[in-house]
Order: structure tokens, then sequence, then C-alpha cells
């Protein structure tokens, strides 16, 4: 093992070396929350990839192979397909706003009476995010070191507050596009094809195992439909997804990179499932099916090879960790605590307080998440709380402000608070990881939506033509002026 760790060690140093890197590039607020909006198709995509492909997609889309064969793919494929719908019918759009989050646009579109409230459902949804990524780390580094839980926390989590707390965005997509690298080669090159021929072949498989496991549909219709609307539609409104879309050069980079990622995800969707589907082969009574990745890698895997393919694991938990921590600190920072010190949303003049007291935020948040990924027990709840809240809170107002210029403030509002108690509501009657919450918390706002906005007075002319005016490109974010060389 003495190589498998030699190359771990070397990942984790390399992410270090880079967070200090950013930190030289994150000069201004627009750097340091958003890489100063340059990034090219190239680092886009594979930026955009590695951030909505972490330790759920990768630990958990072999899982679910594992119990359902190739039907597990559909959680990740799900995923890929809210990219992509992103990409082609949203991105352009949401490039051109110049905007920081999610509560800025819906401010914008609304006139700037959404902001707080949908800043904290925001806010709690990334950080669960952040949470559930971090007690990744645990399982990883049990298989590596044999670590004690809560100091794997602190160890994978420390690492990743250390270089987003660096260099904000910069350092991120830099750490990502490495991370994007090592995925790649790690789990689509390497283990995909090697599990594959342990199990001796397709023709085997499908020898070994029930014919359902086969089935593109055997996990479940209703299942499916869940995953669409809590992951596709997920993917349409996240802060830690359009934070990346805020760094896109242009317009067409947010649309074609982008769809470039969503296309990438949908392969990494049906590798996991089937490396799951030949572990299910290689060891068919494993106690739980989370521990299909590590069991085959641990077992199957050359010495070096290991190593690489467990560092891919920690690439994948990473990058979304450190996506979801940057826009935790950001929604904290501008869209709660700068509005409730009634501060506007705008460029202070002092650019070097911003990026400062950026980087507090993200310090901050990243030791909140990383004592209540040690608090925390059931993973699996706090993350379902987090994207029930989420779409059913934000999606009717987001899609709405984009779709519909009959909306309103008072709709906006409505939409989120009803969405919002309509699924803690439900989840308290039915059960945290019941369908209904969101099947009907999403109805429901959907119909506060509509109705208060058609009895409420329509969005002002002035602030509509503002609004199309941002939405057309044509009116710019105010410039952060960067710091004095020497600092």
């Amino acid at each position: 093992m003495a190589v498998d760790y030699t190359v771990i060690v070397v990942y984790l140093l390399g992410m270090l070396g880079m967070g200090w890197w950013g930190m030289r590039r994150a000069t201004s607020k627009s750097d340091f929350l958003v890489a100063g909006r340059r990034l090219g198709p190239a680092m886009y995509s594979g930026t955009m990839a590695a951030i909505v492909l972490g330790g759920a997609s990768t630990i958990g889309g072999v899982g679910l192979g594992y119990q359902y064969g190739l039907s597990g793919a559909w959680m990740v494929f799900t995923i890929g397909l809210g990219l992509l719908a992103l990409s082609v019918f949203f991105s352009a759009r949401i490039a051109r706003l110049k905007v920081y989050t999610v509560s800025e646009m819906l401010d914008l579109r609304y006139g700037g009476r959404a902001g707080v409230i949908s800043g904290v459902v925001m806010w709690a949804y990334t950080l669960m995010l952040a949470v559930t990524s971090t007690i990744a780390y645990a399982t990883i580094f049990d298989v590596l070191f044999d670590m004690n839980r809560t100091l794997a926390i602190v160890l994978g989590g420390s690492i990743v507050v250390a270089y987003s707390t660096l260099g904000g965005m910069w350092s991120i997509t830099l750490t990502d596009m490495v991370q994007f690298v090592v995925k790649t080669v790690g789990v689509l090159l390497l283990l995909l094809p090697i599990a594959v021929v342990k199990a001796g072949g397709f023709s085997e498989m499908k020898a070994q195992l029930p014919t359902e496991y086969f089935d593109p549909l055997g996990i479940g219709g209703e299942t499916i439909f869940t995953y669409v609307l809590i992951y596709t539609f997920g993917m349409l409104i996240g802060q830690d997804i359009w934070q990346r879309v805020f760094t896109a050069r242009s317009d067409t980079t947010a649309k074609w990179g982008g769809t470039v990622a969503g296309t990438y995800c949908l392969v990494y969707a049906l590798a996991g499932a089937v490396i799951g589907t030949a572990a299910k082969v290689l060891y068919p009574n494993l106690a739980s099916a989370d521990d299909a990745f590590a069991t085959i890698v641990k077992d199957e895997l050359p010495v070096g090879v290991r190593g690489l393919v467990l560092a891919a694991a920690l690439a994948a938990v990473m990058s979304t960790s450190s996506g979801a921590l940057i826009a935790c600190a950001t929604v904290a920072n501008n869209d709660i605590w700068s509005r409730l010190r009634g501060a506007v949303a705008r460029d202070s003049g002092e650019p070097h307080d911003e990026v400062r007291g950026n980087r507090a935020f993200i310090l901050v948040m990243g030791v909140a998440v990383i004592c209540t990924a040690i608090a925390l027990n059931n993973v699996v709840e706090a993350l379902t709380v987090a994207y029930n809240l989420l779409v059913g809170g934000l999606l009717v107002p987001i899609l709405g402000g984009l779709l519909w210029k009959r909306g309103t403030a008072q709709g906006a509002l409505a939409a989120v608070a009803v969405g919002g108690l309509a699924v803690v509501g439900l989840m308290a009657a039915y059960g945290i990881l019941a369908n209904e919450p969101v099947y009907y918390g999403l109805l429901s706002s959907l119909a506060a939506y509509v109705i208060v906005s058609l009895l409420t007075p329509a969005t002002d002319a002035a602030v509509l033509a503002a609004w199309r005016e941002r939405l057309a490109g044509r009116s710019t974010e105010p410039v952060s002026e960067p710091l004095p060389a020497h600092q």
C-alpha cells in the first residue's frame, strides 16, 4: 500500500499547492467568487463536470449499480439531463446577468424583495450539500488508512477549506480541473474496464445475474420520476451550479461547455452502473451496496492503480464539497449578512476588504460544515431535506421569473413560503424520505405563484426593462478594482 499512500499524499499536497497559486490570482471580488468570469470552454466543461459528479455520483452510483444493475445509472443520469437542460435553455441568459447569486437574480427580476428569504433556503441547501460531501471523507480515508471517522472528516474537510479560503473560485477551478482528469482516468479508463474483465465480461455478467439487472427501467418508474424532480430540476436552480455558470467567459461558453459537461455526466452514469453490476458478480453478498466501490477497488486493482482510483473518489468528493462550500459562503455573505446589515449588494470601493470578507466567510462556513459533519448521523435524510426545500421552495419563482413576465414579487414570495412550508409539513406527515413532499410541495408552490401573481399588480415596467437589458447582456456589472500587486 506504500505506493498507493504516496499517490494519495502527492494528490492532497497538489490540491493545497493549487490553492496557494489561486490566491495570487484572486485580486478582486469577481476573481474570488466567479474566477473573473474568464473561463474558456475546456476549463468550464471540466470544472462543471467535476462539481456535479461528487461522492454520491461516484460511490453512490456504483452502489446503485450493485443494487439494481444498469438501471442504477438513473440517479446520475438525471443529474446529466438537468445540466444539459440548464446549458441548452437557460445558461446563456444566466451568464449575461452578471450576478453572483440566485437571489440577486430574483431581486433583479422582481424588484428587490425576494433576496433574504430565498437566500436562507439556498444557504440551507448548500450547507447540507457541503456537509454530506464532507462526511464522505470518512468512508474514503477509512479504506485508505483505517482512520477514525472524526479525524477523517477533519483532515479531508480542512484541506478543502484551506484551498477554497486561499484562492476562492480560482483555486477551486484549478483543483477541479485536476480532479476532473483524475476522475476520468481513475473511473472511466481504469476501474471500468478492469471491473468488467474481472467479472468475466458482459456475457458472464448476464449469465450470473437476474435479467432485471439489465432492464433499463428496473429501478422503477416512480423512483426515476422522483430523481427527475429532485436532481434534474435541482441542477436548474442550485447556487453551486449557477456560480459555475457565472464563471463562463461568454454565454456561448456557458451553453456549449455545459452541454459537453452534461454529456460527460451521462457517460459517467452508465460507467458507475456497469462497475456496480460487475461488483455484484464478484461480491454477491456485501453487507451494504455502498461498500461495492471500496471493495472492488481494494481487492481487484493492482498497486498504484488502486491509489489513483481512490484519489479519483477523493477528487469526486472534494470537487462537490468545495463548490458547495464557496456557494454556501457566497449566499451567507451576499444574500443574508450584507442585507441584514442594511448593505446594498454592490461593490464598496474597498476591494481588499471584499476579498478578505468573502475569504472570512468561506473559513467560517467551512468550520461550520466540518462541525456539522462530525455531529450528523443520517446523511441521506439531511440531503433529502435540502433538495426538497430547494425544489419545493425555489424552482417555481426562479423558472417563473425566467419564463413568465406576469410573475410578481408577491407571487414569488408566496411560492417560496407556501412551497417551503408544504414540504416541511409533508415531510413531517409522510416521512423525510417519502416522495409526496416534493410532489405536492412543488404543486402548491406553482399554484401560489400563479394565483398571487394574477391577483397582484404586474411588476413595474422599469424593473422589467432593466431585467431585459441584463438578460440581453447590455448592462455590465460594476468592476471591482484589483488589489495592489504587493498584496
